[in-house]
């Protein structure tokens, strides 16, 4: 049985700040949920499908994540609330269908900072020789604390941290510019698998197996919606800033898949764990001051990523809690309008999962979310079009279902790669979704809130 909670006090007490986020900082905001992914995890995919099939992989997913940016501007116009895909979900689909889209994108956006923590110790070490548990708890307790501040503070500081690191991946780019050498780019040996050429040296396969990857140069730009309470006009700045970050991104990604490899080598890059900061030591020498600038901002782009989803995080664990799925305490906020319970108690959590030191398997964990979240993102859109078709749409998704349609293919393809990658992961992830699941049928089912954005839309669609 529903509980009906849709007093004034209740929602009083779980208000964002409305209209603090304008389009320039929510691009800003895509951006930086991906930026990590430049400096580092892509080249990983070099080692499984060689330049060729991680060039190919980039192609599919950049094709994907531009469907899923455009089905969900449309989304994102028609119910923009703090809930983003999940909200979505559970116009379409009722309310198991919003529970478990919003624990899979709970998994990615929990997950995925434990994992970038890591790394982000790992560049202090190299630089400073401090790493480890200080500086994971260090992030935690930082960033954290600037979150609580409110939402307009804590993404011009990101905007800022943005901002330095694409000035790096700038210099990065003009730096391998004279020094590119198609030739560099198939240098990989070629094995004795189906379909191996010097374009795919490890065959169709590593074309498949490139497809985790390639995703890390995309990963969580989705979550752009996520802002949508405290945006500015949001029928317009939602849309701009999911496909002016994917440009971004788009071009961002191409640009540096060709120029890192082309100029050092994809052989030398394949199992790097800083590949800008390798190619240009391979292409300038060991005392490039370059390779030291990219390698401290290298850190700032890390930082960036780390800090944006925390944010996104925090919003769909507020939603979630408002509207009962999980404990009604996680959606209560602060003087500044921030839902600080869930900011913290999943910083917590993070926290301890990064003392594992496992960055690369805590982001393959992440990928499952993500991935899954996706499939039934586009299910949403597909399943509106077709059922409420009369319904106000600000912005259109051009080619309508064809598009999200497209979205859904790629992503279920993009689900099965995760698995081939680490099946041991993909298990554990599964295993976490399906305890989420449980945690529905013989518990919050039976405490959803009446009166929030999500279920005031179903009813209306119900009418």
């Amino acid at each position: 049985m529903k509980q009906i909670i849709d007093t004034e006090e209740y929602f009083a007490k779980r208000q964002l700040k409305k209209g603090a986020v304008g389009w320039i900082l929510l691009i800003g905001l895509g951006v930086s949920y991906v930026i990590s992914g430049d400096f580092a995890g892509w080249n990983f995919g070099l080692a499984q499908g060689g330049w060729g099939g991680l060039f190919i992989a980039l192609m599919v997913v950049a094709l994907m994540y531009l469907c899923i940016s455009l089905s969900m501007s449309e989304m994102a116009t028609m119910l923009p609330t703090a809930g983003g895909g999940y909200s979505f979900a559970r116009a379409a689909f009722g309310p198991l269908g919003g529970f478990l889209t919003g624990t899979a994108i709970l998994i990615e956006y929990s997950i995925a900072p434990a994992a970038i923590a890591v790394f982000i110790g790992a560049y202090c070490q190299s630089l400073f020789g401090i790493g480890g548990w200080v500086i994971y708890l260090i992030c935690y307790l930082v960033f954290m604390g600037i979150h609580l501040k409110g939402a307009g503070e804590a993404l011009k500081i990101m905007f800022v941290i943005t901002a330095v690191a694409c000035v790096a991946l700038f210099v990065f780019i003009v730096a391998m510019v004279p020094y590119f050498n198609s030739q560099n780019l198939f240098d990989i040996a070629v094995s004795e698998n189906v379909g191996a050429s010097q374009f795919l040296p490890f065959g169709y396969i590593g074309i498949w197996a490139a497809v985790p990857y390639a995703i890390w140069f995309f990963l969580a730009v989705e979550g752009v919606p996520l802002a949508a309470e405290e945006a500015k006009d949001p029928a317009r700045s939602l849309p701009r800033a999911l496909i002016g970050a994917m440009l971004i991104l788009a071009t961002f990604a191409m640009l540096i898949l060709f120029l890192g490899a082309g100029a050092a080598g994809a052989d030398t890059l394949k199992n790097s764990g800083a590949p800008l900061v390798d190619a240009l030591i391979k292409v300038y020498g060991p005392h490039t001051w370059l390779a030291t600038f990219v390698n401290f901002v290298g850190l700032a782009g890390l930082i960036a990523s780390f800090f944006s989803i925390i944010y996104a995080y925090s919003r769909q664990i507020f939603a979630l809690s408002r509207a009962g799925y999980l404990s009604k305490q996680l959606s209560l906020t602060n003087k500044n309008q921030a839902p600080y319970l869930a900011i913290i108690i999943p910083g917590v959590i993070g926290f301890f999962l990064s003392l594992t030191g496992e960055g690369d398997l805590l982001i393959l964990m992440a990928v499952f979310g993500a991935t899954l979240s996706y499939v039934l993102m586009m299910l949403s859109h597909i399943k509106l079009r077709i059922s409420r078709p009369e319904f106000q749409r600000p912005y259109k998704t051009p080619g309508g279902v064809y598009t999200s349609g497209v979205a859904l293919v790629l992503s279920l393809i993009a689900v099965v790669a995760g698995l081939m990658v680490n099946p041991t992961m993909w298990l554990i992830s599964a295993a976490i979704y399906i305890a989420f699941i449980l945690y529905y049928y013989f518990h919050s089912r039976h405490h959803l809130v009446q009166g929030t954005p999500e279920q005031e839309f179903a009813r209306v669609n119900e009418e």
